[in-house]
């Protein structure tokens, strides 16, 4: 197995998007392993993803282990701009 960069993305498609007044949680499915990850709180405004779409996921070790997670996982947009991080 080869080693994962921080710099990796990896395709995603979005399954659903869930509105609030401030933030969406996005689900999206990683294309080659068909793993799910949900971020709870991408900024409302100028998302324009829907289902289908596809965005990138980035992931980074954790230097140290915080309970049972292990890595920290970006959502990125095509432009490389950050939307949101969660712990897995």
């Amino acid at each position: 197995m080869s080693e994962v960069n921080e710099s990796d993305r990896f395709e995603c498609v979005v399954i659903n998007v869930i509105d609030s007044l401030v933030w969406k949680g996005v689900v999206v499915q990683e294309m080659g392993s068909g793993g799910r990850v949900y971020f709870g709180k991408v900024v409302s405004e100028g998302f324009n993803y829907g289902p289908g779409d596809i965005l990138y996921i980035g992931v980074k070790p954790l230097p140290y282990e915080l309970e049972e997670m292990k890595m920290e996982v970006s959502l990125y947009d095509a432009d490389d701009r950050k939307l949101d991080w969660t712990f897995l």
